[in-house]
């Protein structure tokens, strides 16, 4: 088969519809996923026991399983336990706030294990609590050293999307196999689809190679 530029040019508009929907719920649910990774984080690491072993069961009990699983799990399962009905788009977003938020988690307590205790030890000789001291000098200083890690973690949140084709989400992948199933030009359109994902993850990588340098973060 000839590869023909024209059916790729004839894509790029419904496949943009798609990369917005793509978009969407992956920033939507990095969003959900750092303020669970963030809770998660902490009480792993400066938590107590109830709370560092539940923290644990969830990081390990999202980590341990595949995304299409949790997916899945969401949108079929979940509605026979529970009387709600989920839509496809509101199962994707909650898929990736759970799953981010676990890999978040761990990044937040990396973070602030990072942190050097003298940094804890003055804030507490100062005369401020442990819950200030923590959000006004540890965390300032554990998020600069989260960002290129939250940046990862939002260009693999972008590229797990594409698995939610499996409930009928009309993100990008699944535009591009509808588009191939109405002019069987799988080559041209499978290029412009992989183009388009390539463009995007290079343009946040700058961005946060650009961010890292201003911000002298190591």
């Amino acid at each position: 088969m000839n590869f023909d530029v024209t059916y790729v040019w004839q894509a790029i508009p419904i496949l943009l519809q798609g990369l917005k929907l793509t978009l969407f719920i992956s920033l939507v649910g990095l969003c959900g996923g750092f303020i669970i990774g963030l809770i998660a984080g902490i009480a792993r690491a400066l938590g107590g026991r109830i709370s560092k072993t539940l923290s644990l069961i969830f990081v390990e009990l999202i980590r341990g399983t595949p995304i299409m699983v949790q997916v899945m799990f969401i949108y079929f399962a979940l509605p026979l336990l529970l009387p709600i009905r989920i839509e496809p788009i509101t199962a994707a977003v909650v898929t990736i706030m759970i799953n981010s938020g676990a890999y978040i988690a761990e990044i937040t307590r990396g973070a602030i294990l990072s942190i050097n205790k003298g940094f804890k030890e003055a804030g507490l000789a100062m005369g401020l609590s442990s819950r200030t001291t923590l959000w006004h000098i540890i965390m300032p200083l554990a998020l600069r050293r989260m960002i290129p890690a939250l940046g990862n973690q939002w260009i693999i949140s972008i590229k797990d999307t594409s698995l939610f084709i499996v409930i009928g989400v009309a993100e990008l992948t699944r535009e591009g196999q509808e588009i191939i199933a109405g002019n069987f030009r799988a080559l041209e359109v499978w290029t412009a689809v992989a183009a388009l994902y390539l463009v995007v993850t290079l343009c946040l990588s700058f961005l946060l190679k650009v961010l890292e340098k201003r911000m002298h973060i190591l």
